[in-house]
């Protein structure tokens, strides 16, 4: 018998072995983390990439498919496979029109993502998300992803929350882990630079208006060195910020809003900050997700009484509604008594034992996998204990043209959770986020490879070599700074996931966030002289804990001015005050802009409406 395998196997041996170094394994990265060019500062990218995963990885694919010729990186703050992604359980939307996903259309996609996401969403964004989709899903297959498939081997595609086809394609409950593996392989083929384990200080602005891009500074963090790299583009696709809400969170430890805060202090505004996503179903323990796969294959959600809920308040899609009514009567029945536990780890059950255990391990490993190791509970035998836990950011940086990825400064492009480009409205549906993640990925490479191609390097090596200096004065007055009563960096973040969890979570009101924005100005002046105490610089990570610190406090910031300014609840925003959707003066994106000051300012921008205006009835299937 040959000994030989093919690339399919391949890539789901590796999205298992994933598994097993995302929960305390060594990633052994070979050869340098810095290419010797970037060491040498000898290089100008064409297109760099600051972030690794979905989004990042299918850019400089589709940079690389433009031209050959162009110097591509990737830059990460982690070893490449390790990003956010690879938590992705569910799969990816698509109409691909084969198997169990013969009935669904484009316009079906676009409508329940419209429906899902209260029509904040930009529909003329969306019907190009929904025309693209299902073509993804078929490109990811000719890269080798292995998808399950039915009998016949076409994609086996199932429906998820707010989905009113089966249409979400996937391996197993390990979507993204073989999705980051299988882009990863391709990039390799394709020569992309990996720049690994180098956190982004900023994105580098020169010329008299400050709008001539240099590149990037970035701390190598197994040396302590600061490197000036110079790109034509920059192409931000750092991921998510759920690191504002702490142990409330199913984002990695990574997820600091790095990405986010660089693009604001350059000009580009956060959009939709106050839409969080609480997804329902994350470890009460700990914010670990359980994926939305579970609830598509029959687990139910049960009050300490018993008593399946969602009954009350979605009878016709129970579990299966959107995230944001799950969350929200979740949170409701623990309000009322009906939660189990109290405190910030309190939650309702989510029962699997109604589903045959066979199946659980056929397509829920990785769901039984994280509730044993994380919370100690066999769920083919018992419930286990959730809660909603942040999840997802349906804002981001604004994506001025969906088409090419570009945001309003040339140069910088942006794409994946990080981004806006206002698909997912108020709300994301179950599996539309990895969908997203690879067509506008692919968009903006495609976009950041076209300006590259038209334009000469205009920065100055002087702006980034000033740049590095000042970074270089910074490490050494913060990291060498004395415990003079100063605050700890863990003492001022503690505090500020307090105020966002109890002030700006998945219940609102304006005295609350009124009080959240106090806190969070009184916690930023503290920071200023945060206690770090690590002055060496080999992987100096309490540095890299201040600086995104640093970074969550002014997501947080914008989160909050947001959640203030939208005085009416949609989707992930709910407002006590303010219970009902207002059309009539909310129709509207709320942009966000870090002024030279510090200060935030608020501006609004209308949402684009094409074929679907609020409450229209849903087109019907083939």
């Amino acid at each position: 018998m040959s000994k030989e395998i093919t690339r399919r196997q391949f890539i789901i041996g590796a999205a298992a072995a994933g598994v097993v170094l995302g929960t305390g394994g060594m990633f052994v990265w070979k050869g340098h983390n810095i290419p010797a060019p970037v060491r040498r500062g000898d290089v100008t990218y064409d297109v760099l990439i600051i972030g690794s995963g979905g989004a990042g990885m299918r850019a400089a694919l589709a940079a690389m498919a433009k031209d050959k010729n162009l110097k591509v990186g990737v830059m990460t703050k982690l070893p490449p496979t390790r990003s956010a992604s690879t938590m992705a359980q569910g799969g990816m939307n698509g109409v691909t029109g084969v198997g169990t996903n013969v009935k669904d259309t484009p316009d079906l996609h676009a409508y329940d993502t419209i429906k899902g996401g209260a029509w904040l969403n930009d529909q003329d964004a969306v019907e190009f998300f929904a025309e693209q989709a299902g073509k993804t899903i078929c490109e990811m297959d000719y890269m080798g992803y292995p998808y399950n498939r039915d009998k016949e081997g076409y994609f086996h595609q199932r429906k998820m929350g707010g989905s009113s086809q089966p249409r979400a394609a996937y391996y197993m409950d390990r979507a993204g882990h073989a999705m980051v593996h299988t882009l990863f392989e391709q990039c390799l083929k394709q020569n992309v630079d990996f720049i690994s384990e180098c956190q982004m200080l900023e994105i580098c602005m020169g010329g008299e208006d400050k709008k001539q891009l240099n590149g990037v500074i970035a701390l190598d963090m197994r040396t302590g060195n600061i490197l000036g790299i110079p790109a034509k583009s920059v192409l931000i696709a750092t991921g998510g910020y759920g690191r504002a809400y702490w142990i409330r969170t199913s984002n990695p430890y990574s997820s600091t809003g790095d990405g986010i805060v660089a693009g604001m202090n350059i000009g580009i505004p956060f959009k939709d900050p106050e839409m969080v996503q609480f997804h329902p179903t994350g470890l009460a323990v700990n914010g670990v997700l359980l994926s939305e796969s579970s609830r598509s294959e029959g687990a139910q959600l049960k009050n300490k009484d018993g008593e399946r809920f969602m009954e009350k308040y979605d009878p016709q899609r129970m579990e299966l509604s959107t995230r944001d009514i799950v969350a929200q009567s979740i949170a409701k029945e623990m309000e009322e008594g009906r939660g189990v536990g109290e405190g910030i780890s309190a939650g309702v059950y989510l029962d699997f034992t109604v589903i045959k255990p066979e199946r659980v391990h056929a397509v829920l490993q990785q769901v039984f996998d994280l509730s044993l190791h994380f919370a100690g509970v066999d769920i083919t035998k018992e419930p286990v204990l959730i809660a909603p836990t942040c999840h997802y950011s349906m804002g981001g940086l604004e994506m001025a043209d969906f088409h090419t990825g570009e945001t309003r400064v040339p140069g910088v492009y942006t794409a994946g959770e990080c981004s806006c480009v206002s698909v997912h409205g108020a709300n994301r549906l179950g599996a539309n986020s990895l969908s997203e993640v690879l067509v506008f990925g692919k968009v903006a490479g495609e976009g950041a490879a076209d300006y590259a191609k038209g334009h000469d390097y205009k920065g100055s090596q002087e702006d980034l070599k000033a740049a590095c200096k000042k970074w270089s004065d910074t490490f050494e007055e913060v990291t060498h700074r004395e415990h003079v009563g100063n605050r700890t960096v863990p003492e001022i973040r503690n505090d500020m996931v307090n105020t966002m969890w109890y002030k700006c979570g998945v219940f609102r009101t304006e005295s609350q966030l009124q009080e959240a924005a106090q806190e969070l100005a009184k916690l930023t002046e503290e920071y200023k002289h945060v206690y770090v105490g690590d002055s060496s610089h080999v992987y100096n990570t309490a540095f890299e804990q201040y600086f995104e610190l640093g970074n969550l406090l002014q997501v947080s910031h914008a989160i909050v001015q947001g959640a203030i300014a939208r005085k009416e609840s949609r989707g992930g925003h709910f407002r006590r005050d303010f219970p009902k959707r207002d059309d009539q003066n909310f129709l509207k994106h709320t942009l966000i802009f870090k002024q030279p000051d510090g200060q935030y300012k608020a501006e609004y921008k209308d949402v684009v409406i094409t074929k679907f205006p609020p409450n229209a009835p849903k087109p019907q299937a083939k």
